[in-house]
């Protein structure tokens, strides 16, 4: 199938300039000079497979923008190889019979790059993690304030909450690993951010971006912090490496622990903000692991990609260790380590070893009986890793071989007589022939025994249903019964308020009796001393001439009510709390007396009180003569205050006339 290649080459530095040629399907277009940004359409609108350039370090600032702003699926290839171990190109080209013109023609670069791209010369620079970024959030502002903001808001937080189970749902189908971070707020999500291990191609027509709408879902690939060479062909050759245990304990810092085969400590290591491609280059430096292990179920999905990554057995403890079960895993180890992330991946890999033992204990007292030596470690790997012991202790003695004893077995079975085994081979075929025909009578008795199976499944299915009939009615009978239980409580609640009513209305029978008789007054009863309040009072039975108000709560009201209180010409004020200064005064100066409950005594139910009339009328009396007693005192200091001034003053005057007549 053929490829889309693009090679370019920097023309100008100031401003940046480029040569642009592609080669498709044996075809070279030398497509003309291009700017920065024109380049970027061109690509962007062409989709290229690769684009070729001599070295990545030529685009110099615009690199990482320009690496960000390829289309998915373009790869970007250094033809000369990776730093520090660059080849010219020109050698390159020759290396691989491309003939060459201008060396210092900007297009015959660019042409020579497309040339060795499409013969797979190059490597591809690896920018991204296999780790992409999904998030979901608010879209559009939401307003100002009022309820149908707030109608809006719910309803926006219940579609985040949608999008994002819909994105779990369709990552769990697809068995993507990711790790969730939510936040809630009204019944919903404010927002959700996924870290999923997975490259932006893996992502590619799973989950989609969305801008624009009430809800918006960001897709970003995690730039690496340096970037990687990767060669377009062949594969690194892998060397021989220890086999080893290692625990993970992802998040924010990242915790790695290893352990060989032996249950010894090869090493713990933790690093806040490690990206995934350190963490493998991390322990691939260690050696080959065997087992990924965690120390939480549900394996998280960081490890889940690890041990995919390597083809690594994934160990998953039962439950989540606790904390006592780690620090006693840790003093049987007798190690100390420098954080919780450390011992939370060294415990996590002690674990799996401990899961493993019984087994590796087994390997090794089979091989001293079988006399086996030198060979441990890697025989034990390939066990834990699904072979018997036998076909694992044949696997590493096949490889011992010597590269002459294979070549010679070769040639001997080159050399051998085919007669017998094209004899064989027509054997085979009639066997074959019949066993085709008993796969045809097995398939017959197959479907007949399905057709039984059916019958019986019918059967269960008749029964199934009458055991869920049955089941129907015992929970109905316990929903009854929690029913009647819940209205009992309810009736003994309504016993309850009735008492306290009856009480009640005995109490308001006596204070009606009392107001009959005339030995008590009736009072209104304010409980919030605002304006709603008093126009409900007023709407209800109105304030009139020589009402007693009776305020439970009087804090927060303003000088206006007060001044409306007074323009009611009420007879007295009763508060249960100390009235506001501004409201006191107000009532002071249009004589309206202000009483507390220390002062009168106050029966009240409910919305009702009454006091006593001569109670009332004696407090009334008390009240107006104190403020009247207060007035006097301060017209006294009023007037000796102007007498004392007149004094200064007139003072001030026979010292300014004896001035004058010295």
């Amino acid at each position: 199938m053929p490829i889309l290649v693009v090679g370019i080459d920097i023309i100008s530095e100031e401003p940046k300039r480029f040569a642009v040629v592609s080669w498709f399907n044996g075809k070279l277009i030398k497509h003309g000079e291009f700017t920065f940004y024109k380049l970027i359409r061109f690509i962007r609108a062409r989709k290229p497979d690769i684009v070729a350039i001599d070295n990545i370090h030529e685009l110099g600032e615009y690199l990482r923008k320009f690496i960000r702003t390829l289309p998915q699926g373009t790869k970007i290839v250094q033809i000369t190889g990776r730093p520090g171990e660059q080849r010219p190109l020109w050698g390159l080209a020759k290396e691989h019979g491309i003939r060459v013109g201008d060396k210092f023609n900007p297009y015959e670069e660019a042409k020579v790059c497309a040339l060795l791209a499409a013969k797979g010369i190059g490597y591809e620079v690896l920018a991204f993690e296999d780790e992409v970024i999904i998030k979901v959030s608010r879209g559009r502002s939401q307003g100002k304030g009022g309820w149908s903001q707030d109608r809006y808001r719910r309803r926006v937080h219940n579609l985040i909450q949608n999008k994002v189970r819909e994105i779990e749902e369709s990552l769990k189908k697809a068995n993507i690993p990711f790790d969730i971070e939510i936040k809630e707020k009204d019944q919903g999500l404010e927002r959700g951010e996924f870290r999923v291990y997975a490259s932006r191609e893996e992502l590619a027509g799973l989950i989609k971006p969305m801008r624009g709408g009430d809800v918006e879902v960001r897709i970003r690939p995690v730039e690496r912090k340096t970037f990687e060479f990767v060669p377009l062909k062949s594969e690194r050759a892998i060397r021989e490496r220890k086999s080893v245990i290692v625990g993970l304990d992802p998040g924010i810092t990242v915790g790695i622990a290893a352990l060989d085969l032996n249950g010894q400590v090869l090493t713990t290591y933790s690093e806040r903000n490690m990206a995934i491609s350190d963490v493998i280059k991390f322990i691939s430096e260690i050696g080959h692991p065997i087992i990924i292990s965690t120390d939480v179920n549900p394996a998280p999905g960081l490890v889940e990609k690890i041990a995919r990554s390597f083809k690594a057995l994934l160990f998953v403890p039962r439950e989540s260790l606790k904390v006592e079960e780690k620090n006693e895993l840790l003093r049987n180890l007798g190690v100390t380590v420098e954080d919780d992330h450390q011992r939370d991946a060294l415990t996590a890999a002690y674990k799996a070893y401990l899961r493993l033992k019984p087994k590796l204990d087994h390997v090794d007292a089979k091989l001293r009986e079988l006399e086996i030596r030198g060979k441990g470690e890697e025989i034990k790997a390939l066990v834990v890793q699904g072979y018997n012991l036998g076909e694992a202790i044949l696997k590493v003695k096949e490889k011992e071989k010597p590269k002459e004893e294979i070549r010679a077995a070769e040639e001997k079975e080159a050399s051998l007589d085919l007669g017998p085994y094209l004899e064989k081979i027509k054997e085979l075929e009639k066997t074959i022939e019949f066993l085709e025909k008993e796969n045809q009578e097995l398939r017959a008795m197959i479907e007949e025994q399905r057709k039984i199976i059916e019958n019986l499944e019918t059967k269960i299915a008749t029964y199934d249903e009458k055991i869920r009939e049955k089941i129907l009615r015992t929970k109905e009978i316990e929903a009854k019964e929690k029913r009647i239980v819940y209205l009992e409580k309810e009736l003994r609640e309504a016993k309850s308020i009735i008492e306290k009513l009856s009480k009640d209305l005995v109490l308001t029978k006596r204070m009606h009796l009392l107001e009959l008789k005339g030995s008590a007054v009736p009072i209104k009863v304010i409980e919030n001393l605002t304006w709603k309040e008093l126009e409900e009072l007023e709407r209800s039975t109105s304030i009139k001439r020589d009402d007693v108000l009776y305020i439970l709560n009087p804090a927060g009201a303003g000088r206006s009510i007060g001044e409306h209180i007074s323009e009611k010409r009420v007879k007295a004020i009763i508060s249960a709390k100390p009235l506001p200064n501004v409201i006191y005064e107000v009532l002071k100066e249009n004589k309206i007396p202000v009483l507390y409950e220390g002062e009168i005594e106050v029966k009240r139910v409910d919305e009702f009180a009454i006091v006593d009339r001569k109670e009332l009328e004696k407090a009334i009396e008390e009240k107006l003569n104190q403020w009247k007693e207060e007035e006097k005192q301060k017209e006294v200091q009023e007037f000796l205050r102007l007498v004392e001034e007149y004094r200064l003053e007139r003072i001030k005057e026979l010292k300014k006339k004896a001035d004058e007549e010295h």
